[in-house]
Parts: C-alpha cells; sequence; structure tokens
C-alpha cells in the first residue's frame, strides 16, 4: 500500500505511545492548520535506527545505526494475518509472509515499546548511519523461569514468523 519509516516514542521518555508507526514516505498536510517549531507538551515521533552492535542475529553489524524502512501491505484473499514469536514457520493451513528476528527496544529504557519482527533480509535506509537515538530495535532475548526452558534456551536471541490466511 506504501512504503515509509518506521517511527516511535523516544527511549528515554516515559510517556508517549508504545506501538511503532509506519510513518508515509511522502507527508502531506492538505491544508491542515499545523504550526511548526517544538512544544514542549505535545507527543513526538522519533525515526528508528537499528541497535544491531554485536552481530548476534543476522542483520547484525552491517545495520547498526541506519534508520528502519518500512512498507504497509495488503495480501489478497486473506482474512487474518498474525505474528508468532518464537517460530520461523507458519502453522499447517498457513501462507508464511515471511520470517526474521524478534525486535523491540531494550529493557534498561523508560519507553515501552510493542514487538516487532524484522525480517531476516531486513533493509536499512541509505544514508542514514548517524546515531541519532530517537527510537531505537533490539534483537529479543528468551529468559528463563517464568518462560520455560526446554523448550527455549536462556539468552537465545528470538526468530518469529508474519502468517497470513
Amino acid at each position: 500500500i506504501f512504503k515509509g519509516y518506521t517511527g516511535g516514542s523516544h527511549f528515554k521518555h516515559t510517556g508517549g505511545a508504545a506501538e511503532h508507526l509506519c510513518m508515509s514516505g511522502k507527508p502531506d498536510w492538505d491544508n491542515l492548520k499545523v504550526q511548526d517549531g517544538v512544544s514542549g507538551s505535545k507527543g513526538y515521533v522519533y525515526g528508528t535506527e537499528y541497535e544491531t552492535w554485536g552481530g548476534s542475529i543476522g542483520i547484525g553489524k552491517s545495520h547498526f545505526n541506519y534508520d528502519v524502512p518500512c512498507a504497509v501491505c495488503r495480501t489478497v484473499g486473506s482474512t487474518s494475518v498474525l505474528m508468532i514469536p518464537g517460530q520461523t514457520k507458519c502453522n499447517t493451513n498457513w501462507t508464511k509472509q515471511y520470517s526474521g528476528y524478534l525486535m523491540t527496544n531494550s529493557y534498561r529504557y523508560a519507553a515501552a515499546g510493542e514487538y516487532l519482527c524484522v525480517d531476516r533480509n531486513a533493509e536499512r535506509i541509505p544514508g542514514t548511519h548517524a546515531s541519532k537515538d530517537g527510537n531505537c530495535l533490539y534483537a529479543v532475548e528468551g529468559r528463563c523461569g517464568s518462560l520455560p526452558c526446554p523448550p527455549y534456551r536462556d539468552g537465545r536471541e528470538l526468530g518469529c514468523v508474519v502468517c497470513s490466511k
């Protein structure tokens, strides 16, 4: 439907939204009454960048500090789309759209964040390797205790799959 830029709340802010947005690559204001300038009492959207310096997942160092592109897609003939964390294959009678790495912001930061399934062949926005650290994506690891091990492994990064039916 469209492609654009992943955005979200700043990783150090305690307010704002928890979910990520796929911001249009072609913004327009179409006669909306708006005002330029930053005001301290409004919500903010920051660009999202990969924080994958360690190379522990497949997209690793080659994407570190690059901004995250996004796309909103339509699946013809499907009425349900779901993301399954911890799996890279769809269940029987479901169609795999893509699989990859489960990512979100770091547990160390104040801002809440949703989990995203980032394609194993993740793209990056060229020329954005600037470390602005507005909204950040980190790999997600399973932690044993309330999450059963086995079948999970403590500290292992988790995969994910997006399926449709």
